[in-house]
């Protein structure tokens, strides 16, 4: 009996000291996006912010590169974000004694019709609060969308359960990452990116191979068709925005060659009519005419369309000069030059979506 009582014990010591360590010490551990998210929320917490934000997804985040623009910009795009970590940042943001003054948002297509990994990154990495995972649910049966709130991962829990042990940061959640980081082995990679990071006010790469000639999943999707529950955080977003009379400009990030050559017309026709039916509802809220650009294979770092640090360095130029003027006001002036594909190397005019083939 003293043997099982001592056995018993011990495994209980142990388990208390494993949870203790996942829930203090997950920079020595985490995978190496995860302190890129921690960046960004010490920005949050330090309403370190400057005169503009970048909202979006991971495309943004490794596209769009604060130290090139003129103005003190923050980049809290996120890896698989959509507009619910966006409108999760946004309410933090605009709670500082000081709000931006511009908010950019970029999300690619994909990002408004379907789930990606809200619960395995976003909710894993502790981007969202309880509330937010709260207002999510009662969003959820609002807008009679679980699409995201109920998506199963590999844990399978149900969604209540699931989300009481992402809050208590409940081991078992976590064990693969402790095992592949060797218990303490990420640490010192994990402290370096954390430090680059807040450096580079929010940006970070992914891929950053010399090219990429994969076609990203636009080139996969057959229609535009958003998700009711995405639809309603975007919705939120703008809304909150408009109603402080802070400019908004959606800015599309490029597709590779590769991928814009297996876009459906249907997508880019549906995705430009979402984003006029916005235009028409908030005032303060403008998209880009072009919203898919194209750019040569060598600009993109890996087979999701990231650019590599040419692209990144390019757009991010060509991005501080658009900021600079006023946003066109018909699809002509935008074909007469506001929006460059790649300088030089740019088609002799943007295509019309109505004229574009698959």
């Amino acid at each position: 009996m003293r043997y099982l009582v001592t056995l018993a014990s011990a495994a209980l010591v142990s388990f208390a000291a494993a949870w203790l360590w996942v829930a203090a010490m997950p920079m020595a551990f985490m995978d190496r996006e995860y302190p890129s998210w921690v960046a960004k929320e010490r920005m949050l917490d330090r309403c370190d912010l400057g005169d503009m934000i970048i909202l979006g997804d991971s495309r943004a985040a490794a596209g769009i590169l604060p130290i090139r623009l003129s103005v003190r910009t923050t980049n809290l795009a996120v890896g698989g974000g959509d507009a619910i970590e966006a409108f999760a940042a946004l309410e933090r943001a605009l709670a500082c004694p000081v709000p931006p003054k511009r908010v950019i948002v970029s999300l690619d297509p994909n990002h408004f019709t379907r789930p990606d990994l809200f619960w395995e990154r976003s909710v894993r990495n502790g981007f969202l609060s309880p509330a937010d995972i709260a207002a999510l649910r009662l969003a959820s049966r609002l807008t009679a969308d679980p699409s995201v709130y109920e998506a199963r991962g590999a844990e399978g829990l149900p969604p209540p359960l699931r989300d009481w042990l992402y809050r208590v940061r409940f081991p078992a959640l976590y064990f693969s990452s402790v095992l592949h980081g060797g218990v303490a082995a990420r640490w010192g990679r994990n402290q370096r990116t954390l430090d680059q990071t807040l450096a580079a006010r929010g940006h970070y790469y992914f891929g950053t191979d010399a090219g990429s000639d994969a076609v990203a999943v636009d080139g996969h999707m057959a229609s535009f068709q958003p998700l009711p529950i995405l639809d309603y955080y975007f919705d939120r977003l703008l809304s909150a925005l408009d109603r402080r009379g802070i400019e908004i400009r959606f800015i599309a990030m490029p597709v590779n060659d590769a991928t814009w050559e297996q876009v459906r017309p249907a997508v880019l026709a549906g995705f430009a009519a979402y984003l006029t039916a916005y235009e028409r509802r908030y005032s303060h809220f403008h998209a880009d005419p072009d919203l898919m650009p194209h750019w040569p294979d060598r600009f993109f770092g890996d087979r999701f369309c990231h650019l590599n640090p040419l692209g990144a360095e390019r757009f991010s130029a060509e991005l501080d000069q658009r900021l600079q003027d006023a946003p066109p006001s018909t699809q002509n002036e935008a074909q007469k030059g506001w929006l460059r594909e790649t300088g030089a190397e740019a088609s002799a005019k943007v295509v019309p979506i109505s004229k574009r083939g698959s």
